[in-house]
Order: structure tokens, then C-alpha cells, then sequence
């Protein structure tokens, strides 16, 4: 079947600490979302989600992006980024207007935004998003659009999503250097949201949990919006660095140790089954695991012993994670699992038990030309940014004549920008 005619072309990369991801999805002329391209490498210059090395992340930022743009056949000169540290926080800020009963016009939902964007307080902090969520009437909660209905108050819940200012310009500042514009830097689990939850499962109450290389981010959404986050400073990676310390091995050998042979769940028969340390083709000549016999294997059931106490510290924090966040007891509902870490096997049952509520894996939704490698738990963030992306949904900060975007401006634009300015100022 011929790839339809594409009409818009959105280029991400999801910049994590395990892995750089890109990929490039366009829409056709029939509103079909295709995958164009996509590719990925081992991260650089990164580390629990902060850029630790300028040279370096810019190295791997770009050199995933002609990984994508090779598999897609074409290039792209802006990137929507994702962003997984700078410490993120999130909060649901709520306004009301007076608007005496009347109709109510566009007029009256431009002025409540620009009340609302007033209200934002950062504290210091930028501000990656300020969207509406939901309206309200009269104090009634889920309406999608209150043009031309009556009220005594319009109101509106705002979701916004705080993060450090200089992590951010790090990241923005790294993409750049890969000679890459950033049309907008989005949460990741503000992405991951986008690509794993049904507009059902955001609305009755749910938690993401998106399982990185070094950080695990908590968000706990309902009433079709993101009402809480709490980053958690553990992943995947600790996983393998316990793996490779029990075992006095390298970490690229625990990493394929855990990923080949390492589950969440204890079987029967671990402790007779033994696995050789030395991947296919390896010479063995380093120094043998410890515990292993004369031909370098371990027994499974050793391997999993490690990895489940791993996940034991980890679920007890995403424990208290939840708790804080309030998605405990009555108020708390199903569990999904997302990002590298959601690939270990059994994970969801494990992780089941220990918060005893539902759990399923989060991954990238059916797109056309996805490839099957990923579509899997650790690329759906990079999948949801292009999603989110193409949704382009409202920030308050763009309404009103006083808003003016971010743009770099050269030659004869300059001029143009400079002559608009005198006239609107002077």
C-alpha cells in the first residue's frame, strides 16, 4: 500500500539517560499519523536526566536524529523535546470569573485565561506548561466548552508544570548545538501520558509510572488531566549496578544478563538453570563471575534474587510516591508501567503484588510505520511526543495581545520584528 501524501512533518527526541531517541511522524492529508522514521543510541553526556557533558549529549542528540532522518528519507530542522529531569513538579491552579448569568462569549474564556495565566506563581521556576484541563460552571466540573451557555461564574482548572530553569537551557542549548531549532520542550510524562492512557483512563483516575534509566517519574491523572508528578531518583540502571556488583561483572554484561535472563518472578526451576556471563562471541578472558563455575555461568535463580530486591526498593518508593500524591485506598485506581525499565520480565506482576492494585504495561499506541522493535514500553515517551506534538494542545501563555513567542529573528525579519515594536510601543 503507498505511503499517502504527507501534509506536516514533527521531528522529536527524547533525550534520557539510558538512551537518545528520535523520530520524525508525519500527518497525511487524511489526518493518518505515519511514522516517517525513527532511530536511537546509547545516551551521552547525561545523567538522572541532567546534562553532565555539553560536547558529549550534543554528539548523541544528533547523531540519533540522523539515524532518524536516514530511516525516513528526509530531514528536519526543529525538534520537540523530551524532558525527564530538571526537577519537574506539578500542580492544578483553579480561577473563577463573574459573568452574571449571561451567555457566555469567547471574549469571556480569552479574559478568564489571561486571569489565569496572571495567577501562575513559579516561584523562581519555569514554567514548561500552563494548560487548561477542564471548565467549570457554577462550581460544575467537565465541561469541554462553555461557549454559548449561561453562568453566574466561569471557571477553568489549569494544569501547569514547573521544572529548573537551567537544566532546561542545558537541554535547549544541547539540542541547538546539534543544529536543531526546539519548537518546545514537553515533560516526559506529560508525553508518555499522551502515547500510554485512553482518554478514558485519564479521566476515571490513573497512575503513570514511567521506569527511565535513572529516574522513574510518578503522575497521577484524573478527571482527563495530570493532577500530580513526583520524580524518583532510582531506575533501570540501578538494577544493572546491582547486578554487576553482586557479581563483581561489567556493566554492559549485567545489562544483557538482566534484559536476556533477569525476571521480576521466581520459577521453580531457577536454581537449576545456569547462564553463561559471556555473551556470544566472547572470549571470556576477563575474570569470572563471582559464584560461577569453571565455564563462567551463574545460576538464574542468584540473578533474579538480585533483581527482585532491586524492585523491592524501588516499589517501596513508588509506594510512598503514590501516597503523597493521593492515589491511595478508595481514591486509588489501575497502575501502568512505562519507559525502559517496564521491559523487565514479570515486572508487572511484581509490581502488582507490591502496590496491590492493577497493573498493566504502557506502550506506544498502533502507528503506521512504527517499527516492531519500537514499539515497546521504553519508546513510548518518544512516540507520545510526537503525538503531543501533532494535538498542539493550548497554553494559556499564548493567549492575549500581550503574549509574544520565543523567535529568533534575522535579515529582513529583524527589521520587520524592529519596525512592529516601535509601532507598537512608541
Amino acid at each position: 500500500m503507498p505511503t499517502p501524501r504527507i501534509s506536516k512533518v514533527f521531528g522529536a527526541v527524547n533525550v534520557g539517560s539510558f538512551r537518545i531517541s528520535a523520530m520524525i511522524m508525519g500527518i497525511s492529508e487524511t489526518g493518518e499519523m505515519i511514522v516517517l522514521g525513527s532511530g536511537h543510541r546509547a545516551s551521552q553526556g547525561i545523567k538522572r536526566g541532567y546534562v553532565t557533558d555539553m560536547a558529549a549529549a550534543t554528539y548523541a542528540i544528533r547523531d540519533a536524529v540522523e539515524r532518524a532522518e536516514k530511516n525516513a528519507g528526509t530531514r528536519v530542522q526543529s525538534v520537540w523535546a523530551g524532558c525527564s529531569g530538571a526537577g519537574l513538579s506539578s500542580h492544578v491552579a483553579k480561577v473563577e470569573v463573574e459573568v452574571g448569568g449571561r451567555r457566555i462569549e469567547e471574549e469571556d474564556i480569552e479574559q478568564l485565561l489571561l486571569a489565569a495565566r496572571d495567577s501562575i506563581q513559579p516561584d523562581g521556576r519555569m514554567v514548561l506548561h500552563a494548560q487548561p484541563a477542564h471548565y467549570t460552571l457554577d462550581g460544575a466540573h467537565g465541561v469541554a466548552n462553555p461557549t454559548g451557555l449561561h453562568a453566574e461564574r466561569l471557571g477553568v482548572d489549569i494544569h501547569v508544570m514547573l521544572a529548573d530553569g537551567a537544566p532546561v537551557k542545558n537541554l535547549i542549548e544541547a539540542v541547538e548545538n546539534a543544529h536543531l531549532n526546539v519548537e518546545s520542550v514537553v515533560a516526559a510524562p506529560i508525553a508518555a501520558g499522551h502515547a500510554c492512557l485512553s482518554p478514558e483512563e485519564r479521566e476515571l483516575g490513573t497512575a503513570l509510572i514511567e521506569i527511565g534509566g535513572d529516574v522513574t517519574n510518578v503522575s497521577v491523572y484524573a478527571g482527563g488531566m495530570l493532577l500530580g508528578l513526583k520524580p524518583i531518583p532510582l531506575g533501570s540502571t540501578d538494577i544493572t549496578d546491582a547486578v554487576a556488583s553482586a557479581f563483581g561483572i561489567r556493566r554492559f554484561q549485567a545489562e544483557r544478563l538482566k534484559c536476556v535472563a533477569g525476571s521480576a518472578i521466581a520459577s521453580p526451576t531457577d536454581h537449576r538453570e545456569m547462564i553463561p556471563v559471556d555473551g556470544p562471541g566472547e572470549t571470556g578472558g576477563g575474570p569470572a563471575a563471582r559464584g560461577a563455575d569453571e565455564r563462567n555461568r551463574i545460576p538464574r535463580a542468584e540473578l533474579v534474587s538480585v533483581v527482585t530486591e532491586e524492585l523491592a526498593k524501588l516499589t517501596s518508593e513508588l509506594g510512598k510516591a503514590l501516597k503523597e500524591l493521593g492515589f491511595s485506598g478508595a481514591k486509588g485506581g489501575q497502575v501502568v508501567l512505562t519507559g525502559g525499565g517496564a521491559e523487565l520480565a514479570g515486572i508487572a506482576e511484581f509490581t502488582q503484588g507490591a502496590l496491590a492494585r492493577p497493573v498493566r504495561i504502557g506502550k506506544p499506541p498502533a502507528l503506521r510505520g512504527l517499527p516492531e522493535a519500537h514499539a515497546t514500553p521504553g519508546f513510548a515517551t518518544l512516540a507520545g511526543l510526537c503525538l503531543y506534538a501533532a494535538d498542539d494542545p493550548v497554553d494559556i501563555r499564548s493567549v492575549g495581545s500581550r503574549y509574544q513567542k520565543t523567535m529568533r529573528y534575522s535579515g529582513f525579519g529583524l527589521v520587520t520584528r524592529v519596525w512592529q515594536a516601535m509601532r507598537e510601543y512608541f
